[in-house]
């Protein structure tokens, strides 16, 4: 069996830079069965310029229209950082989050975060591509945005910086919050993992957990979903977010759905073998069979259970000698006819 999908429950910036709203968030990722939760790491100075414009969902989630301005309310200290990682210990799930500088990546890693992951927005920001690779933890690098080729100029800093890809899982994207179903491109699940020979999972900013299911379905070993206690709530990323009871329902669904893909080899399972003896037909005889006699096609006849030999094997029972009397409706063996076994 493969491993278990990785989940990734994205707190991101849906506690609004209130840090008791972030605790809650985790306790929410935690009871919802999410392997992990995940926020982000950035000062509004080093990330954007002051005045530099939101993005058009941004605006129309939060009405701010200066991006900088927006970023500022919603950081988290390093004293916060450090309340959150002790929370996530206490209540047993995965911290870690996604730094926006190369300083960001330090705390992190002081923190003792198990990976890190880096934001599609930052795939051509090579400075903290080599930082963040540099610190040989498990990776996990978005990709929305992107094109192959930015993709594969990405992996060769990371492979640079790190002297490998072990431990790289890479993430399609789509980038739009949210984004629309015929957007999402499912199939560059199966097409990334061929090209790229990497570990593929999905970061979903779709509405609903079709898309999560699906892309698990596709072989994702990863699945990024954010996560809200109220979709309603002021901010840029509540309206394309999973509430808490959305959030357990998708978990639930991804659990199943792994369990349900197997091992990928097309044999019978142990369960099945109960279902075959009564579901298939052994030859019988269709009327009394003395011993001696030489059987013929119309004194065999195919019948349930599956307790003698297969149908496949009557051309090479007719033309046989029977060695002992065969009673009718009895399946045959190939202790049955003279010469046993061909």
């Amino acid at each position: 069996m493969a491993e278990p999908v990785f989940v990734i429950a994205e707190a991101g910036v849906n506690h609004n830079g209130d840090l008791a709203m972030a605790l809650r968030l985790c306790d929410a990722a935690h009871q919802a069965g999410a392997d992990a939760v995940k926020f982000q790491t950035f000062h509004a100075q080093d990330l954007v310029v002051p005045g530099a414009p939101t993005a058009a969902y941004q605006a129309r989630q939060t009405g701010e229209q200066d991006q900088f301005e927006l970023l500022r309310k919603l950081e988290l200290s390093q004293e916060q950082h450090q309340a959150i990682k002790a929370h996530c210990d206490a209540i047993g799930i995965e911290f870690f989050s996604t730094p926006f500088s190369v300083a960001a990546v330090d705390m992190l890693v002081r923190l003792g975060v198990k990976r890190i992951k880096l934001s599609s927005g930052e795939l051509t920001h090579r400075a903290l591509v080599e930082k963040a690779a540099a610190a040989q933890l498990p990776l996990l690098v978005s990709t929305g945005m992107a094109t192959m080729a930015e993709i594969g100029e990405a992996l060769e800093w990371v492979a640079a910086s790190r002297g490998h890809l072990r431990s790289v899982t890479v993430l399609h994207c789509t980038s739009a919050y949210p984004a629309e179903d015929e957007s999402l491109n499912l199939n560059a699940i199966r097409s990334m993992a061929r090209d790229l020979d990497l570990a593929i999972g999905y970061s979903d900013h779709s509405l609903g957990i079709e898309a999560a299911l699906a892309a698990v379905a596709l072989g994702a070993v990863a699945i990024e979903k954010h996560i809200t206690l109220d979709r309603t709530l002021p901010g840029p990323d509540h309206g394309a977010s999973l509430e808490p009871l959305e959030f357990s329902s998708m978990v639930r669904g991804i659990r199943r759905i792994g369990a349900m893909l197997g091992d990928g080899v097309k044999a019978p399972g142990i369960e099945e073998q109960d279902t075959a003896r009564v579901a298939r037909r052994s030859v019988v005889a269709a009327r009394d069979i003395p011993a001696g006699t030489l059987i013929v096609q119309n004194m065999l006849a195919c019948r349930r259970p599956a307790t003698g030999l297969a149908p496949r094997e009557l051309p090479r029972i007719v033309g046989r000698t029977a060695r002992a009397p065969i009673a009718a409706g009895s399946p045959l063996s190939w202790d049955d006819l003279e010469g046993g076994a061909p």
